[in-house]
């Protein structure tokens, strides 16, 4: 499904890359191309749809964000697609995602809301509620970050 230098680029832009004015010239030295190749091959890998989106993490607790909650809504499945994208779109959403329901948990739509306090958070998914219509949700407060990491599809350490 990828080339050598394919393997080799995502190897190395899918964990923490450095905060430096050039971060693909250095991946490029690494995979001994140039830094136009590296981009290249990544507006490819995206284009192609394997590479959706570069993001930075930001330690929220260090900003001032201290709590955040998943939010279980229940959507009727006719609107999930446009009430997802309209709670997507809250500048206080981080994710959003259709799951499944389960037997005893009828909750189809989740978003994680993020908030200085769980009183904001509440008011975040009370606004939400309101302005979605969906009336029938669950807000579970995170208590304590046990791992957080960007998935590794590759060997991080590709022995070039």
């Amino acid at each position: 499904m990828f080339n050598d230098l394919e393997r080799k680029i995502i190897a190395l832009v899918q964990g923490d890359m450095p905060v430096e004015k050039h971060p693909y010239r250095g991946i490029a030295e690494k995979v001994g191309t140039d830094e136009e190749t590296v981009l290249s091959v990544l507006r490819d890998l995206n284009e192609r749809g394997i590479i959706r989106r570069f993001g930075a993490t930001l330690r929220h607790q260090k900003t001032g964000f201290t709590a955040n909650a998943m939010v279980a809504w229940r959507v009727d499945e006719k609107r999930v697609e446009e009430v997802g994208k309209r709670m997507a779109a809250f500048d206080q959403v981080s994710h959003c995602y259709r799951r499944n329901p389960a037997k005893d948990w009828p909750y189809n739509l989740y978003t994680m809301v993020h908030a200085v306090d769980e009183s904001s958070c509440r008011e975040i998914a009370a606004s939400i509620s309101q302005k979605t219509g969906v009336e029938s949700y669950e807000i579970l407060f995170s208590r304590k970050e046990l791992k957080k990491t960007s998935m590794q599809y590759f060997d991080d350490d590709p022995d070039f």
